[in-house]
């Protein structure tokens, strides 16, 4: 018989209203609920022989299977959010049984309360801010064909040292530019929202972007200034750097807990 674990998506409050029917999770298994203390868990029951420990560290590093399971993570997370304040679990948290996730909900019970209580009525924004990689260097620094001032007065090595360190400077400036630009970027919005945190920019292989990533901002924002948010972002546009404006989403970026799993327990892959 083959070994499984409990897969859990997100908590919520019981609130007496009818779950979301008929969600299919990772691995295309059926969500089921888990309730306890007031709390309920969004499952799955998982094969451990592709949800185990050593499994998934196999897993982990294909990136085919990683955006598989993220996306239908994600769609069971979404999902249970439109009727309801989400806790959103990282993603490949596994338990080895529903009694473990039922002792979850009652052992911290009141972490997710409180994690519940700050996201109620508000929802997850993203903004990612791109500058060029390369930056051309100004005609003065004599890539233009242009000869730079007492060109004739150097040596060849001389004169190619000289432009090479002008491009430097050029691209240097360019890049101290684009970094403070986002900041303004950031801190704009981070005015409108209730929190905000960056995240580490994302490698071209993960963004699908060739341009260097400035910013991966996430915010979260009251449902009545989602509006304003996105046209505080508006403004911002076409001042140096490429916007991208993604959400609204559950607020994975603010709902982390530490849940201690005994479990086999992997960190979020995405």
């Amino acid at each position: 018989m083959t070994e499984v674990g409990t897969y859990v998506y997100a908590i919520t409050r019981g609130t007496g209203r009818p779950h979301p029917a008929d969600l299919t999770g990772v691995a295309g298994t059926q969500v089921r609920t888990v309730e306890r203390a007031g709390l309920v868990a969004y499952v799955s029951t998982v094969p451990l022989e592709e949800f185990g420990e050593e499994p998934l560290r196999r897993s982990l590093e294909d990136l085919d299977w990683i955006g598989c399971t993220a996306r239908a993570h994600h769609q069971v997370v979404e999902a249970v959010a439109e009727t309801v304040p989400t806790a959103p679990v990282r993603l490949v948290t596994v338990y080895t049984s529903e009694e473990q996730v039922s002792d979850l909900l009652d052992r911290r019970h009141d972490d997710f309360v409180a994690v519940l209580s700050r996201v109620t009525g508000r929802r997850e924004w993203g903004v990612k801010a791109y500058a060029e990689q390369d930056t051309a260097p100004s005609s003065t620094a004599g890539e233009s064909g242009e000869a730079p001032e007492n060109a004739e007065a150097d040596s060849p090595g001389t004169a190619y040292l000289k432009r090479r360190q002008a491009s430097l400077r050029s691209r240097e400036d360019a890049q101290r530019r684009a970094l403070a630009q986002a900041e303004h970027v950031h801190a704009a919005l981070a005015a409108v929202a209730v929190a905000s945190l960056r995240h580490r920019p994302q490698d071209p292989e993960l963004s699908g972007r060739t341009e260097w990533m400035v910013l991966n901002g996430a915010y979260l924002v009251d449902d009545d200034r989602g509006d304003e948010f996105a046209a505080t972002l508006d403004v911002l546009r076409g001042q140096g750097l490429d916007l991208e404006l993604t959400g609204p989403w559950a607020p994975y970026s603010f709902t982390a807990i530490d849940l201690d799993t005994a479990g086999p327990e992997t960190p979020d892959g995405t």
